[in-house]
């Protein structure tokens, strides 16, 4: 193989940097070429990687999920296969891919070579391997990067608390394969695979490699109901509340005023959003089947 290793060295484990080192030597001694860039935004690492071109045909990201998302503009629907060694706070699409989180385990998967197509879901805004989520979630993203303390998760649950005070359901209008419904809802969330925001399964059953998006609604709660039930989003079993509502499709259109989308944990920017799957778009190294 030849290697680009791209590197979030703050990704959320801080661990980046020496992740990347083990994993630079472990290629090298096995007869790969490697080249490291470094991985802090987007478009700075896909400017690295373009200039590239042609020198590597496969891409191992050491990071989360928004390290993944930052090059796979370059990624979508090319012949270059995706190494995930998942360093970030969330690793969601590490989680849909079945990877393993310890470091030597995933390593041996990339330098096994063995490849798989999946899907990507595609917005005008950028394609995202994981979950679109746009509601009650992208609101508390949006307050707490708006927040200059405290820093780290705790900052995040200021936000939910301070979200919670202020929200109420928000009108969305909701276009699947062409069909339209509308509904006041506490999100919205379009999961390519099952989960973001670090476990949340919010899309749980979801296949990333179905050819079909899970749109998934959160009908009206209250306050007190969603707290409680907020817990449930990390095992799954939300999807049996009479408020959780589910549509296969494979083009969904979201339009609700003055809410943002967030798609892998990353801004994208406000609806309406267009999000349509890509089918078998990602090559991604994956550990050899039974």
């Amino acid at each position: 193989m030849h290697v680009a290793l791209v590197v979030n060295p703050v990704s959320g484990t801080k661990q980046g940097e020496r992740i990347a080192a083990h994993a630079e030597r472990a290629l090298r001694e096995h007869g790969h070429d490697v080249v490291r860039m470094a991985g802090h935004d987007g478009p700075s690492t896909r400017a690295a990687l373009t200039a590239a071109a042609g020198s590597y045909d496969t891409v191992v990201v050491v990071g989360g999920d928004g390290a993944l998302h930052g090059v796979l503009p370059l990624l979508a629907d090319s012949d270059l296969a995706l190494g995930l060694l998942p360093a970030g706070t969330g690793n969601d699409t590490a989680r849909a891919l079945g990877l393993p989180q310890d470091e030597g385990a995933a390593l041996q998967v990339v330098l096994e070579g063995h490849t798989r197509p999946v899907d990507l879901a595609r917005t005008s805004l950028g394609d995202v391997a994981t979950v679109v989520a746009s509601g009650f979630d992208s609101k508390v993203n949006e307050r707490a990067n708006a927040m200059r303390w405290p820093r780290g998760p705790m900052r995040y649950n200021l936000a939910i608390v301070a979200e919670l005070r202020a929200f109420s359901p928000l009108p969305f209008e909701i276009e699947l394969d062409g069909r339209t419904i509308q509904r006041e809802a506490m999100l919205v969330a379009v999961g390519n695979g099952p989960s973001f925001g670090g476990g949340l399964r919010i899309a749980e059953g979801a296949s990333i490699d179905d050819g079909l998006l899970d749109v998934c609604v959160i009908n009206p709660v209250s306050k007190a109901r969603l707290v409680r039930v907020f817990p449930r989003l990390y095992r799954g079993t939300h999807v049996d509340l009479p408020e959780f509502e589910r549509h296969l499709v494979r083009n969904v259109r979201l339009s609700a005023p003055d809410v943002v989308a967030y798609g892998d944990g990353e801004r994208l920017g406000p609806l309406p959003l267009e999000v349509s799957v890509r089918p078998g778009a990602l090559r991604v190294l994956v550990a050899p089947g039974p």
